[in-house]
């Protein structure tokens, strides 16, 4: 489990791709403590094992439903990304319950706003993921706990981004068209199932 708010920014330094998998060594400095083999971290919102590890760098593979279904298998070498270790009884739950398991890829819209104040990060959704945003809610964005502003048409919401996330994240890389790791709110998501579950258990009685 992860809180989406992203401690440190890594770079991927190399990228080894084996049949359907690709193993990922990400430069990872200003952690507390060294990374250990077999611990969960959150590399741009996706759970990831870490494989191989030193002071400075660690290696995990996305296998290939992975990297079907968020951005990993297009990013390059040299790129930037957000890192989360896993939390644990200590942790302050700053941001809140995240899972590193991703719903789905949304795209930028628009990045609007005052580099000194908040922006505005308008962002278009797969239906699935749209339908469990709500006003005042929360959504992981490669990653980093945000808060929806508003829900639009269209299947877009409206995020404010605050100067902080702007320096401790990579979304001051965002650009229109840019694609992104979307994790909607777990408990949205289990509200729906039982939802589903309920309205099936009724049909089944009426019937």
């Amino acid at each position: 489990m992860f809180t989406g708010i992203v401690e440190h920014v890594g770079r991927i330094e190399e990228i080894r791709d084996a049949g359907s998998s690709r193993t990922l060594r990400i430069a990872a400095s200003g952690f507390e403590n060294a990374f250990a083999e077999g611990e969960s971290i959150a590399v741009n919102g996706v759970c990831l094992t870490v494989e191989r590890a030193a002071d400075s760098w660690f290696e995990a593979t996305a296998v290939e439903e992975t990297l079907q279904l968020t951005t990993l298998g297009a990013r390059h070498k040299g790129d930037r990304v957000n890192l989360e270790r896993a939390a644990t009884a200590a942790t302050l739950l700053g941001g809140h319950i995240v899972q590193g398991h991703v719903d789905g890829v949304g795209r930028v819209v628009e990045f609007s706003g005052s580099e000194a104040g908040d922006r505005r990060l308008a962002l278009e959704l797969p239906e699935d993921v749209y339908e469990l945003c709500a006003d005042k809610g929360s959504v992981t964005v490669d990653g980093i706990s945000l808060t929806v502003a508003r829900k639009l048409d269209h299947r877009r919401i409206e995020i404010a981004i605050v100067p902080y996330t702007m320096e401790k994240t990579i979304a001051n890389e965002y650009v229109s068209g840019r694609t992104v790791n979307l994790e909607a709110d777990v408990i949205a998501r289990y509200v729906r199932e039982q939802l589903r579950r309920s309205g099936e258990f009724i049909g089944r009685i009426e019937s």
